[in-house]
Parts: C-alpha cells; sequence; structure tokens
C-alpha cells in the first residue's frame, strides 16, 4: 500500500527520524534564535548583562580571544557546524516530513509536564529525602527577583545552551576518553559518564554570582534531573531533550510568577 511522502509511515520510524540530524537541529534552531532575541533585547549589545551560565561559559574563550568578533565566530561555527551537520543528513535521506516536526514539539511538552513529576519521585526514594517528594516544583535554574522575561531567558538558554554542554559535549566526550584510557565498555563508559556529568550539571547551578545556595534537597534533585536528561538525550536526541529542558524551566517559572503574583 502506498504511504504518503509527507507522513512518516509508522511510530518506529518516527521514533527514528526524530533523533536524526535534519529534524533534531533544526528543531533546535527556534529555541537558540528565541533565547538570542530575548536575551539581545535585555542586555542590548553588551555582553556583562544576565545571561545563561552555560552560555556564557561556552561563549567565554572566544570572547576572550577575539572580544564582539570572537562572538560572532562562536555564532558562525554553532549555526554553521549545525547547518551543515543537518544538510549532510538532509542530502542522505532526501526527505523532510512536517509531522515530526509536530510529534516532536508534543513529545516535548508532554516530557516537560511530566518530568518535574518524575524526577522528584525519584530523588524523594533516595535515602533521607523521603520528605522532599513535592520536590517536582524544584527549579533547574537560578531563579531571584527577575522579571518574567529575564527568567524566559535563562530559561530557553538553560535548554539550548546546558544540555549542548552538558549532554553533547560532557557527558560524550567523557564517555569517549574513558573508553580510549581505560578500554572501558560502551555501556560502562556510558554508565560513568551520565553519572559524573549529573554531578557537574547539578554543582554548576550553585556557581558565581547569581548560583542557588547549596542544599541537599535541591543538589540531588538536580543530580537527579542531570541524570534523566542524559537518559532522554540518548534515547530521543538532541532537539527533544533541549525542549524538555526550556520547556520545563518555563513552565516553573510562569507557574512561580503566576503563584506569586
Amino acid at each position: 500500500m502506498p504511504v504518503l511522502r509527507h507522513m512518516p509511515t509508522s511510530f518506529r520510524s518516527y521514533q527514528r527520524r526524530a533523533r536524526e540530524p535534519r529534524y533534531s537541529l533544526t528543531f533546535t534552531l527556534p529555541l537558540l534564535l528565541a533565547y538570542e532575541v530575548l536575551a539581545l533585547s535585555l542586555s542590548g549589545y553588551q555582553y556583562d548583562g544576565v545571561r545563561n551560565g552555560a552560555d556564557v561559559l561556552l561563549k567565554s574563550l572566544f570572547l576572550i580571544l577575539g572580544g564582539r568578533d570572537g562572538l560572532i565566530l562562536f555564532g558562525v561555527l554553532l549555526v554553521g557546524g549545525g547547518g551543515w551537520v543537518a544538510w549532510k543528513d538532509y542530502r542522505k535521506s532526501g526527505s523532510i516530513e512536517p509531522a515530526v516536526f509536530a510529534g516532536m514539539a508534543a513529545e516535548s511538552v508532554l516530557y516537560a509536564l511530566g518530568f518535574g513529576l518524575v524526577a522528584g519521585t525519584l530523588t524523594s526514594l533516595l535515602p533521607g529525602l523521603s520528605i522532599i517528594w513535592h520536590s517536582f516544583n524544584l527549579p533547574l535554574s537560578p531563579i531571584d527577583d527577575w522579571s518574567l522575561q529575564t527568567q524566559l531567558m535563562i530559561s530557553l538558554g538553560a535548554g539550548i545552551y546546558e544540555e549542548l554542554l552538558f549532554r553533547v559535549l560532557l557527558v560524550s566526550g567523557l564517555a569517549w576518553l574513558v573508553r580510549r584510557l581505560f578500554r572501558w565498555s560502551r555501556t560502562t563508559a556510558g554508565i560513568f559518564a551520565v553519572a559524573l556529568g549529573a554531578l557537574v550539571f547539578s554543582a554548576f547551578h550553585y556557581i558565581g554570582p547569581y548560583g542557588d545556595s547549596l542544599e541537599l534537597a535541591s543538589f540531588t534533585f538536580r543530580t537527579v534531573a542531570g541524570v534523566l536528561f542524559s537518559g532522554l538525550y540518548l534515547l530521543r536526541g538532541f532537539g527533544i531533550t533541549a525542549w524538555t529542558h526550556a520547556l520545563y524551566d518555563v513552565f516553573l517559572a510562569v507557574g512561580l510568577m503566576v503563584k506569586t503574583a
């Protein structure tokens, strides 16, 4: 039976395609643009304003070496590199199915809505932390007395830049490194990289002038969240993971803003 070209042939086909670069990277482009536009509207062309910490960390070397030109180079490498990978995948496959993006959006919203509950429940199962079963409302990004626009900007940045830094670069890099150094199996290296990456991801939220005060509950919750994001990244790809992280933070920021209004 013939199948329409613009529709996924099956759910299994959709699951595979959503992880492929032409979909995953294209899906993150609006997230990147929304963050950068919001950051530009808040700070103008000054880079010393409030930004997502992972964004600052990734761009610091480029900023030190080249100033404003270094930031332009970073943008060219990020967008150009991602575009090149997506284009190669498109040339290989020869098709783009819009319905896949709709499915990815639905997945991201669904995961974001349930993410805090799952992470909070898993956190509460750990010894001594049963009293924080309600911790699904803990923010992954520090939330201070900032405007909603600033909080939305930080949340969107968490999705794109924290996932790029901690999942794509750190976890993938650690797994590759220990496999080469210690000849570990792919599974052992992956477990080690995910565990260490989750601890670094959690600790990152307590560093710098805008970092949170260190508490066992929030540190553990964020560590569990780091493990879950790594699992989601491996299973569903970068695009869905980035949007899930961003939307979770956005939903929480809006919810807290409404609650305190």
